[in-house]
């Protein structure tokens, strides 16, 4: 692999680590608790996990553009093994079993605040 490859895949894995610690903090500030940062399961990686209520709801963070472009960018098979994901969490933790999963999206753009998308696919 060459360098400058070497280098922008570094850059933008640091990139996506510090959009979701500001995801974490936006929904942090809207009364959502953290459970766990880039969860990896059998099925998916999970860039959030977090809690309100009896809502667990299993967070995408992508940086893009325009909120447009950060829904068109997770795919019908990735949003499937997502809520799969974050089923078998839900599963797995008694504390969580009868928590309803939900499948978000904290959009973030160049110099606007994030985005925080409930059930950012629902029916889809």
């Amino acid at each position: 692999m060459s360098q400058v490859r070497s280098t922008r895949g570094a850059a933008a894995r640091l990139s996506g680590r510090r959009g979701e610690v500001v995801a974490a903090i936006w929904l942090m500030l809207k009364g959502y608790r953290i459970l766990g940062f880039r969860l990896k399961t059998p099925i998916a990686e999970i860039d959030l996990l977090a809690l309100r209520g009896r809502t667990l709801a299993v967070v995408e963070v992508k940086r893009r553009t325009s909120l447009a472009n950060a829904l068109e960018t997770v795919t019908f098979d990735q949003r499937d093994r997502l809520r799969r994901a974050g089923a078998l969490i839900a599963a797995r933790r008694p504390a969580l079993a009868d928590a309803t999963v939900r499948l978000d999206l904290v959009a973030l753009a160049p110099k606007r605040l994030p985005v925080h998308i409930p059930d950012a696919w629902k029916g889809a």
